[in-house]
């Protein structure tokens, strides 16, 4: 699954300027000029804590919450349960699942992250990983969006959920529990994710694992695994080896 994320603000707003400049003029200029919102340096946030991440929808690039609450849900009580259910929305089932089936049809939109993070098992031990482009400033993560009401405040929530996929073969040696991985889009497809006009079955079609060759990975400290402490610190994205692993894979791009 996708629960922690890294968002360097240099990395995000390139990534950003890249799916714009890549549009068509005439798209472009129906679009309405992203607006840079107030994105901070977090090198790793955690969905649980849900975050303001800068999102891009159909028409506009703006801060959403992480942990999508449907607009039908009733209560505060129920809402604060839900969104940590919804960090993620699996792919093979977002077009069934309540939460999600009517926000996969008109509230699709992108994270750009600079990488995420994982954690591999070996030997009864967890080495977290963090995950980045080959070439690239960042990724697009392909996402729903919701808003919700809360009716005692007259607050409004405007969240969104991370779709996966299962993993690639270089997911499935990191992720080796779960085996899973987020939804990441080409810059060359992203705008048929945001189309308004894509049809269920083109959505369907980009529902697919990453080619494994635009990724590379490297174990980090595991102060990454505590939770409990600040973990939004630039170091935390830096290489750490660990002897036990095996580090002859096929992938040269993971250490």
């Amino acid at each position: 699954m996708c629960f922690t994320v890294a968002i360097v603000r240099e990395g995000v707003l390139m990534t950003a300027e890249q799916y714009y400049n890549s549009l068509p003029a005439k798209i472009r200029k129906r679009k309405r000029n992203p607006i840079e919102p107030e994105i901070p340096n977090l090198y790793m946030v955690s969905g649980f804590s849900h975050p303001k991440l800068p999102v891009i929808t159909d028409n506009d690039f703006v801060l959403k919450e992480w942990g999508l609450i449907p607009d039908w849900t009733p209560s505060v009580q129920q809402a604060e349960q839900l969104r940590n259910l919804t960090l993620n929305a699996k792919g093979e089932k977002v077009f069934e699942k309540p939460s999600f089936r009517k926000n996969i049809l008109s509230n699709r939109c992108l994270l750009p992250v600079s990488g995420f993070f994982e954690w591999r098992v070996f030997n009864n031990n967890k080495y977290p990983y963090f995950i980045q482009p080959s070439d690239a400033p960042g990724f697009l993560l392909a996402s729903v969006f919701d808003k919700w009401i809360d009716t005692t405040t007259g607050e409004i929530h405007d969240t969104f959920s991370i779709l996966t996929t299962p993993a690639n073969p270089l997911m499935e040696l990191i992720h080796n529990v779960k085996k899973r991985m987020p939804l990441i889009l080409d810059i060359e497809t992203a705008d048929n994710w945001l189309n308004p006009h894509t049809t269920n079955e083109q959505i369907k079609s980009l529902i697919q694992p990453y080619d494994e060759n635009k990724m590379k990975a490297h174990t980090i400290s595991k102060v990454a695994s505590n939770s409990k402490i600040n973990r939004n610190f630039k170091e935390i994205l830096e290489p750490v080896s660990y002897p036990e692993l095996n580090q002859q894979t096929l992938f040269s791009g993971i250490i």
